[in-house]
């Protein structure tokens, strides 16, 4: 046994702590159990492997760490944590090898994501004194995350108390969930991740636009792909088997890719290679599909039809970019209000700084507003930004092709509605495209481009070329319901409103878990509420109708909130309830 010295604290809970695998999530938990001043008896059996956690754990704290490859070294330790590879076989050895080692007052943590605790438990011979602690390795690094403290039917509430109690002497926030498939955040993640990895492998989207369409669209800190590699393919592919055996959930049937790249050895970033290449990065370099894009046909003036907040907001964008911007409203007066709109956010932008009183000046200048779509006849670029109905659209569609001339290109701004739908309401189809922006349209960067089947090359250009232009970052996708996020994040938000319609988390605890765990900007249900519930209900309905997944179908809660009129953020109450 190889000791790495520390200082050491006074007496506390656990002094005393084994952590059985030094892989990422043990390494992470070590580290954790160092900084507090406690005892860590770190064991892998891998050589190789402590040498590596050795490194890591030198400078982790004020504890004592002793390192070594002998299991039966953790004879003295007060908490056995175990955090071997995801397969119940391996799991229960560890554990049944520990029960023998160690007093029968010793308590045994298992880090499973996928696995019963329960099965555990019993597998390690101690049901009562049996705990699961799920961690997020991949999360936050600059504050306190999530950990999810996983009790059983059997577990002593002293236990449970005490281990709660450990998580947070160790700087975390202790979030107490019951012994479900996933718990709360590997349930949520890994269908999203696998969600990710099926839309990858299907060519949908390229590699680099799935993960930054998630990062700009949803302020996620890394995009699913990379954070696969980050987790470890074969980990992923491992956990998502284990949900599946228990569930038979088909949404966590591990992704066909996934497995061949295990098989061929990619297994992300500890291997060097996964979806990207670390030992290359300069190589690995995805090309940008808009590369091979001919050169587009300048935009001059843009014209936007609508009045509501999208369609101000491109419009808006529209104008400080510089472009000469024409907005159709319904009538005058909607007309005149959008255009109130719009400098009443310029006027905003320039009292926080954004934005000087001489660009203010200028984007206003660029813009003007109109009651009918003759007003956009000469416009090279119109984006369709009306009201989310494809009866509606497509009658705008239909009127902009007899009004606009027949270089123009007509964008529409769905975020969940067939393009070609829209498409083919004009003579016009190859002229046609999506550009789907996110709101608010001034800030957020992504723009989600969106090809039909007869969308040509040169249409393609102008929408990449002009979105670059408005200072967006524009990703190509193939006109499918939902495009990008939308297909990856409300299969997410929706499987969040089952869970708690299951009544067995709080709302707190689910969106603390994903939040403080994962590190997103915000946690589902709270993000549902800042969507709109009738339009998170509409934009599943949508998908549901195209794909008819079951987990697609918008949960009950949802439904139920959305007739009682509790739309969210908005209307001051919806899933939590919010000051107005």
């Amino acid at each position: 046994m190889k000791r790495l010295e520390g200082l050491n604290g006074m007496a506390k809970r656990f002094p005393t702590i084994a952590v059985i695998g030094l892989g990422t999530t043990g390494s992470v938990l070590a580290s954790m159990v160092a900084r507090s001043g406690r005892r860590v008896i770190a064991v892998d059996t891998d050589a190789s492997a402590l040498e590596r956690a050795g490194a890591r754990l030198a400078d982790a704290g004020p504890g004592t760490v002793d390192l070594t490859t002998c299991p039966a070294d953790i004879a003295s330790a007060d908490l056995v944590i175990e955090a071997v590879p995801e397969r119940m076989a391996t799991k229960c050895e560890v554990l049944r090898h520990a029960d023998h080692a160690c007093a029968p007052d010793t308590v045994f943590a298992t880090t499973t994501t996928g696995l019963s605790v329960t099965d555990l438990a019993f597998g390690a011979g101690r049901p009562r004194r049996t705990v699961g602690l799920h961690l997020f390795p991949q999360g936050p690094t600059d504050r306190a995350t999530a950990v999810e403290v996983v009790g059983t039917p059997l577990t002593d509430d002293s236990v449970r108390t005490d281990i709660q109690a450990l998580i947070h002497d160790l700087g975390q926030v202790p979030v107490p969930v019951p012994d479900r498939a996933g718990f709360v955040g590997g349930a949520l993640t890994m269908a999203y991740l696998n969600d990710a990895a099926t839309m990858y492998e299907q060519r949908y989207a390229s590699r680099d636009g799935i993960d930054t369409a998630m990062r700009l669209g949803c302020g996620l800190p890394r995009g699913p792909l990379a954070h696969l590699d980050a987790i470890g393919l074969d980990v992923a592919r491992d956990t998502l088997h284990a949900l599946y055996e228990r569930t038979g959930e088909r949404r966590f049937l591990p992704a066909p890719v996934l497995m061949h790249m295990v098989a061929a050895g990619l297994l992300g970033s500890k291997a060097g290679r996964g979806f990207y290449d670390y030992d290359s990065p300069d190589a690995d370099a995805a090309a940008d599909p808009s590369d091979a894009l001919p050169a587009a046909r300048p935009v001059r003036r843009i014209g936007v039809v609508g009045s509501g907040t999208m369609a101000t907001g491109i419009a808006e964008t529209c104008a400080r970019a510089g472009y000469p911007t024409t907005l159709v409203a319904r009538s005058e007066v909607r007309a005149k209000e959008a255009l109130a709109a719009v400098e009443h956010s310029l006027n905003r932008s320039v009292q926080r700084g954004r934005l000087t009183p001489e660009q203010f000046a200028s984007s206003m200048e660029s813009l003007t507003g109109a009651s009918g779509l003759e007003a956009v006849a000469g416009c090279d670029l119109v984006v369709e930004a009306v009201v989310e109905d494809l009866d509606v659209k497509r009658t705008v569609f239909g009127e902009l092709d007899s009004v606009c001339g027949a270089q123009t290109v007509l964008a529409t701004s769905t975020s969940s509605l067939p393009v070609i739908e829209c498409a083919m309401a004009t003579g016009r189809p190859e002229a046609v495209v999506g550009m789907h922006f996110f709101n608010p349209a001034p800030v957020m960067k992504l723009v989600e481009v969106v090809r039909t089947a007869l969308t040509s090359r040169e249409t393609l250009a102008v929408a990449h070329t002009t979105a670059t232009a408005l200072g967006k970052r524009p990703v190509g996708c193939a006109d499918r319901s939902g495009f990008i996020v939308n297909a990856l994040l409300f299969p997410y938000l929706n499987s969040a409103v089952a869970l708690l319609d299951e009544g067995i988390v709080t709302a707190e605890g689910i969106d603390t878990v994903m939040a403080q765990g994962q590190g997103y900007p915000m946690g589902p249900l709270q993000l549902l509420d800042v969507i709109g519930l009738d339009v998170s209900v509409a934009i599943l309905r949508t998908l549901h109708t195209t794909f008819r997944e079951p987990c697609l179908l918008p949960s009950r809660p949802l439904e139920q909130l959305v007739a009682a009129g509790h739309l969210g953020r908005k209307r001051g109450q919806g899933l939590r309830r919010h000051e107005r």
